[in-house]
């Protein structure tokens, strides 16, 4: 696809939320549910539930494999946890699904991915999720790699949902490689935007957002940024901006434009 196709608009301007009621309540600004963490991964789901918090989310809820729920639970007081089932590894089960499409019931939002491990159960249970949850959803690390083989599960316009993916997994979906991924940014974003109707963060040096007929590209970061743990925060992020009912293009704008801005900050 042609980086100037006439029929994409570039976006410049940054979308707002607007100002909070002085009568409102945590019910009004999204009940968040994080699904992350693994054996040995139990900060990414730390990371993303406390981003959520601190990005405005009412109510924040993490699931987790249960070893690691004294982890996670210690992590930070402010959001709430629930123990999943999970195999020999300390990956979730895939007899989580049930309790997750359960939970999803009572969420505005859902959060996936950050630290699940990989394993083709979890494929499973990731790709089931998306089928059967019809809410907006941010997708992210381990909940990509999940994804790999069946990103048509994503394809459902009436249903809002933001993958984020580094070029490395934006590679593994499109089955390329990481050098075309690269080479291409914005063509290869805004065609699997199109094609699956989600919105595609393709993050990395002036991260690309994209639902297909609008591209952002951000402006904020730094290299002091690359490290373990910055997409489970951009992941939280984006969730609670969601939850506090802006679009998902919109959200996802917002969202990596502040997380660079925090990071330029520290």
């Amino acid at each position: 696809m042609p980086a100037n196709n006439p029929t994409l608009e570039l976006v410049t301007t940054l979308p707002t939320l607007p100002p909070r009621a002085p009568d409102s309540n945590k019910g009004d600004f999204g009940r968040i549910l994080v699904v992350a963490g693994s054996r040995g991964m139990s900060g990414a789901a730390i990371l993303c539930a406390s981003a959520a918090l601190r990005a405005g989310a009412g109510l924040v809820k993490v699931a987790v494999p249960a070893d690691i729920l004294p982890i996670v639970a210690a992590g930070n007081p402010c959001y709430m946890t629930v123990a999943l089932t999970q195999d020999t590894e300390g990956r979730l089960a895939p007899s989580a699904l049930v309790a997750l499409v359960k939970l999803a019931e009572a969420h505005d939002v859902i959060a996936v991915g950050p630290g699940l491990g990989r394993s083709s159960e979890l494929a499973t249970l990731v790709g089931e999720l998306v089928v059967k949850v019809p809410k907006p959803m941010v997708i992210d690390a381990d909940g990509l790699n999940a994804l790999v083989g069946q990103v048509e599960k994503l394809n459902d316009e009436a249903i809002p949902r933001i993958i984020t993916p580094h070029p490395g997994e934006f590679a593994r979906l499109l089955r390329i490689d990481t050098k075309t991924v690269q080479s291409q940014r914005r063509e290869l974003a805004v065609e699997f935007a199109r094609s699956q109707q989600c919105v595609v963060v393709l993050k990395g040096h002036g991260t690309i957002v994209t639902d297909g007929r609008r591209v952002y590209q951000n402006t904020t970061g730094n290299a002091g940024m690359a490290k373990g743990g910055t997409g489970d925060v951009l992941t939280g992020i984006m969730a609670a901006l969601l939850g506090q009912r802006l679009p998902a293009f919109e959200a996802a704008q917002l969202g990596v434009y502040l997380h660079g801005l925090a990071g330029d900050l520290a």
